[in-house]
C-alpha cells in the first residue's frame, strides 16, 4: 500500500510583482528639513561636548572676562543706584551670545569648506538648509550653557539679581532669539568669504573685538564719546547688551541708557533689520561663491 506524499507548501509570491510596486511607489520621502537640521543639530552638539578643550574654552574665557572686568569696576553708577559689576554680568551675556554665533558660523563654515564637507553635502539628498539649522541648534545650545554659567556666577559673587517676573524674562528670550539668529547670518556671511580657514578667525574675532569695547559690554555705554556711541548704535552688539540690560537690571538703570530709556521698540527694529540684512548677504555671498564650495 502506498502512502500518499504530503502537499507540497504554497511557493511564495513572486518576488517581481513586490519589487515592480515598491518601484512604482517611488523612493521613501525624506523627513523635512527642519527635522534634518534639528538631528543634524543635536549631532554637532554631541561632537563640542566630546571636544573637551573647545568645550572648556568656550567656557572658560567669559568667566575670565567677567570676573576681571567684575573685579576692576565696583563704583555705583550714578543716578541709578546699581554697581557697575552688575551691568558688566548683562553686557557679557550679550557679548557671549554674539561670540557664539560668529565664531560658530564664521569659523565653523570655513572650516567645512576647506575639509570638503559642505561639498560632500551638495552630492547628497541633505539639504543645505539642514546644515545650517543644525549650525543654529548648536549656537543656541552653547549660548545656553554658556549664559547660565554666567549668570550663576554672576549670582553667587556679584551679587548679580534674576528676574522674578515672567515680563523680563520674555524680553531676555526675544533678544537672545533676535540677536542670535541675527549674529549667526553675519556669521555665515564672514565664513562663506573667508579665503581659507586660517583667516576665518581674523575675520571674526577683529570686529568682535572692537564691538565688544565700545558697545556697552564692560562699561556704560554714555560714558564713551558721542561719536563713539554713534557707530555702536549701527551694529547689533550695542542693542543686544541694552535689551539684556532692560531683562536683568531695575528700571532706574535706564537713565544711564543714550535715549534715557530701554527703547524695547528700537531694539526689536535693529536686530530684525540686521536679520533681514544678513539673509540677504547669505544669499549673495552664496550665489557668488557656490564654485567655491
Amino acid at each position: 500500500m502506498t502512502i500518499a506524499a504530503p502537499a507540497a507548501p504554497a511557493a511564495p509570491a513572486p518576488a517581481a510583482p513586490r519589487a515592480a510596486a515598491a518601484a512604482a511607489a517611488g523612493p521613501a520621502p525624506l523627513p523635512s528639513p527642519i527635522r534634518l537640521g534639528l538631528a543634524r543639530g543635536l549631532f554637532e552638539v554631541r561632537l563640542l561636548i566630546r571636544n573637551r578643550e573647545a568645550m572648556v574654552f568656550s567656557i572658560l574665557m567669559p568667566i575670565m572676562l567677567l570676573v576681571i572686568f567684575g573685579s576692576l569696576f565696583d563704583q555705583v553708577v550714578p543716578g541709578t543706584g546699581i554697581k557697575m559689576r552688575e551691568v558688566t554680568v548683562a553686557g557679557m551675556i550679550g557679548s557671549t551670545i554674539m561670540s557664539s554665533a560668529l565664531g560658530t558660523m564664521g569659523i565653523g563654515i570655513a572650516v567645512d569648506r576647506h575639509e570638503g564637507t559642505l561639498r560632500r553635502l551638495a552630492g547628497t539628498p541633505f539639504p543645505l538648509v539642514s546644515y545650517f539649522i543644525g549650525k543654529v541648534v548648536l549656537i543656541l545650545a552653547q549660548a545656553l550653557v554658556q549664559v547660565g554659567v554666567i549668570l550663576a556666577l554672576g549670582v553667587a559673587v556679584f551679587g548679580f539679581q534674576l528676574p522674578k517676573d515672567a515680563a523680563h524674562w520674555f524680553t531676555f528670550l526675544w533678544v537672545f532669539l533676535l540677536g542670535t539668529v541675527s549674529t549667526a547670518l553675519i556669521g555665515i556671511t564672514i565664513g562663506s568669504l573667508a579665503r581659507s580657514a586660517r583667516n576665518a578667525p581674523a575675520l571674526v574675532n577683529f570686529p568682535y573685538i572692537g564691538l565688544q569695547f565700545i558697545s556697552g559690554v564692560f562699561w556704560v555705554i554714555t560714558a564713551l564719546p558721542k561719536p563713539v556711541q554713534i557707530v555702536a548704535s549701527l551694529f547689533p552688539l550695542k542693542w543686544m547688551t541694552q535689551g539684556i540690560r532692560s531683562a536683568f537690571l531695575p528700571e532706574s538703570f535706564a537713565a544711564a541708557e543714550p535715549a534715557g530709556a530701554w527703547e524695547h521698540g528700537r531694539i526689536a527694529l535693529v536686530l530684525t533689520a540686521w536679520l533681514i540684512g544678513g539673509l540677504a548677504l547669505c544669499w549673495v555671498t552664496f550665489r557668488r561663491n557656490a564654485r567655491r564650495f
